[in-house]
């Protein structure tokens, strides 16, 4: 990324112009040495263990910077799964499953493959719900006030973009670096996306600009998330802001909230720290309510 706003300031020349200037050097063995090079276009450097601090700072710099560039005030954090399918591709994998099972009934991997592929058909409405909150949040918002921000990959994140997308509205996607392939979904505007090494910095400019938090069925990394969040809202480290549990029969199965305060691992009253949903409709009637907003641009 380069800032086309970079001014230089004062009588020195500026890194870009240096930079340049370290290319032009004589061919010798000095020159050639790694020890010559300009630390910061040293990247054997950068990637040394020790630089671990220097790359912490970086990593939470640049996107700051761009999401400044683009003014964006306030965001509205939407986690979820990245597994959960639409409807037309989770009833194309139901239908090929059942063509399976009727040429080979007894297969039992394929029994196994039915067992999920009908539960993604159920839980493709998760899809469409975060696609439809993706769409209502941007289209009643400003412009650059409450923009959708996602983990950006597919599954939830991507049809949460896809709304926000659908109104030709801006959204954010913050990706990590994982050992097997990933890339961002096609949703996000391409200046607000982002690509991350470090999960710890992720989470972080995910819930810097948070005015809410939105969290669909999830694995692990969506439990990550929701958590962090709780934890720090719970011990007053960041503002309370919405945190909404979408699907209350999914979220009662998955975690017991009500078992921590029976063991007393938590209080009672931090049980009001979340609320539950169930329609995009709904998630966005309590978020504009918080926030006091009801038509765009206007309080």
């Amino acid at each position: 990324m380069v800032n086309k706003r970079i001014r230089r300031f004062g009588v020195f020349p500026s890194a870009n112009e240096d930079a340049q200037a370290a290319k032009r050097h004589v061919d010798t063995p000095q020159c050639q040495s790694e020890s010559y090079r300009l630390a910061f276009q040293d990247q054997d450097f950068l990637l040394r263990e020790e630089l671990r601090p220097v790359r912490l700072q970086l990593e939470l710099l640049k996107p700051e910077l761009a999401l400044q560039e683009q003014q964006i005030e306030s965001t509205i954090v939407i986690y979820g799964s990245a597994r959960t399918m639409d409807a037309e591709t989770a009833a194309v994998r139901l239908e090929k499953v059942l063509e399976g099972l009727k040429k080979n009934p007894d297969d039992y991997l394929l029994q196994q493959e039915l067992t999920k592929a009908r539960t993604a058909v159920a839980n493709s409405r998760y899809y469409e719900e975060a696609r439809k909150l993706g769409r209502l949040i941007s289209e009643n918002v400003d412009t650059c006030k409450h923009v959708v921000i996602t983990g950006g990959g597919f599954g939830i994140m991507g049809a949460a973009n896809r709304g926000a997308h659908d109104v030709g509205a801006k959204s954010i996607g913050m990706n990590i670096v994982l050992p097997f392939e990933q890339e961002p979904n096609p949703y996000i505007t391409p200046e607000l996306s982002f690509q991350f090494h470090y999960f710890a910095i992720r989470k972080m400019h995910l819930l810097m600009r948070a005015k809410a938090l939105v969290a669909f069925p999830g694995g692990f990394g969506t439990m990550d998330e929701l958590f962090e969040a709780l934890t720090l809202i719970q011990t007053r480290k960041v503002k309370p802001i919405p945190v909404l549990l979408f699907g209350r029969r999914f979220w009662h199965k998955v975690v017991n909230f009500e078992a921590l305060v029976e063991e007393g691992t938590i209080n009672a009253e931090d049980l009001n720290l979340f609320q539950y949903v169930s329609t995009a409709e709904e998630a966005w009637d309590i978020i504009k309510v918080s926030n006091g907003r009801t038509t765009p641009g206007k309080p």
